[in-house]
């Protein structure tokens, strides 16, 4: 899952990347409303988390531009608890919830992981593509009453193949969903979590493979 995260409070932002981060999302942190809306307007997140006071457009005319445009994307508003009339506006303006700061980190992970499950397209908590199951809640594989812990990394890639089974992904499209547009990511580190990923659908004896395809990227698909 990739989330943005818009704080112009810059030690919250660190905070607020370092959580996600630590919980098995991408993420990229801005810091001001213009920033926020030019990467929200990709439609590539999963989820926004967004501070309703900040420079250039708040975060409400953040959302109300993004929903203007037909951007969906569901967002959460981070607010001060005497904002209660700016509470108001973000969800007029579209907002999916809002949680009062100062707050923990626990209940800001629940009202994330609520929100996105929300989604019209409902995100269960496992994933499956034939006889393999992925557990979004524990980053773990499993296949023919065998199971594999995956790190951050392997799981945020192979969350991606596994919502998109059948289908070539570039080396450019994963860079750009798990690791973020600014990431000076190299192609090579791709190659090793799948590298990692084959090893442990071997383990699993998992009836899949990823597949590499020269000159357009990789690709899920059960073997035949």
């Amino acid at each position: 899952m990739r989330i943005l995260v818009a704080e112009d409070d810059s030690r919250l932002l660190k905070s607020l990347v370092h959580i996600f981060q630590m919980n098995k999302f991408s993420v990229d942190g801005v810091d001001n409303g213009m920033d926020a809306f030019e990467y929200a307007s990709s439609g590539e997140y999963d989820g926004l988390v967004l501070d309703i006071m900040m420079p250039g457009l708040d975060g409400i005319q953040v959302l109300r531009k993004l929903r203007e445009q037909g951007v969906t994307t569901p967002a959460l508003f981070l607010t001060a608890r005497t904002e209660v009339q700016q509470r108001v506006e973000g969800l007029d303006a579209g907002a999916d919830d809002y949680l009062p700061k100062p707050f923990s980190t626990d209940e800001l992970l629940a009202r994330v992981r609520a929100m996105l499950r929300r989604r019209d397209s409902f995100v269960p908590d496992l994933l499956r593509v034939g006889a393999e199951t992925m557990n979004r809640s524990t980053y773990e594989l499993s296949c023919n009453g065998k199971t594999a812990a995956l790190s951050g990394k392997e799981f945020q890639v192979m969350e991606l193949l596994m919502e998109n089974p059948h289908i070539v992904l570039s080396t450019g499209q994963m860079i750009s969903k798990i690791w973020g547009w600014d990431s000076d990511v190299d192609t090579s580190v791709v190659w090793v979590h799948i590298s990692n990923l084959r090893k442990k659908l071997s383990l699993l004896a998992a009836p899949l493979r990823i597949r590499f395809i020269r000159g357009a990227g990789y690709v899920l698909e059960e073997d035949t």
